[in-house]
């Protein structure tokens, strides 16, 4: 079982998080922010990948702090719970249609962080969240994980299933990326024998 725990603790957030990657999309979440909250449990759930997290920030100031450090340290644990990578997928990509909207997501556990983000809405606020925060999660996330992350929003006119089409489709990215080939269960799945090796980007 690829099981993690993490906690971070800081003067903006106080966060643990468990994740198991061969679960059952089982999630228990608290963040204070509700629209964050439905969004992990989308992840979870479409991922099938087991979430217990919980987060008390200072959301007196804004939603900016826990939204962020929530992406860093639910990458983080993801990443302790990957091991060594021995046997994944590593690639992983999805399409999800949510009504008038399609979004796509593309990753490679890579080791080499990066974001592409390609995602705009036409609202400041969903909810009590801000829009510009997803960016900041994704972001995060991204990091935290050591994942090549590109998402991107092909068309669409309601903000919020756009952004949830976006969480839905890094779920199903993740769950194929994570899976293990059982025809290569012992190997590393880069032909130079080393997955995050940032002196040669070459493949």
């Amino acid at each position: 079982m690829r099981i993690a725990t993490r906690e971070r603790n800081t003067k903006e957030t106080e966060i643990s998080v468990s994740v198991n990657l061969d679960g059952q999309g089982i999630y228990d979440v608290e963040t204070g922010i509700g629209f964050l909250d439905h969004m992990m449990e989308q992840l979870s759930r479409h991922s099938l990948i087991d979430i217990t997290l919980r987060a008390k920030g200072d959301l007196h100031i804004d939603y900016h702090h826990t939204v962020e450090d929530v992406g860093i340290i639910l990458g983080q644990a993801m990443k302790d719970a990957m091991g060594d990578l021995r046997g994944i997928t590593r690639y992983g990509n999805a399409i999800i249609p949510m009504d008038e909207c399609s979004t796509r997501a593309s990753i490679d556990i890579s080791g080499r962080p990066f974001l592409v983000w390609k995602v705009n809405f036409t609202r400041d606020k969903l909810g009590e969240m801000d829009t510009e925060l997803f960016q900041e999660w994704f972001r995060a996330f991204a990091f935290g994980a050591g994942i090549t992350l590109h998402v991107e929003n092909m068309y669409g006119e309601n903000n919020h299933h756009i952004i949830e089409s976006s969480y839905k489709a890094l779920a199903r990215a993740l769950r194929q990326a994570l899976d293990v080939d059982p025809r290569k269960a012992d190997a590393l799945p880069s032909t130079k024998g080393v997955i995050g090796d940032k002196s040669d980007l070459a493949k």
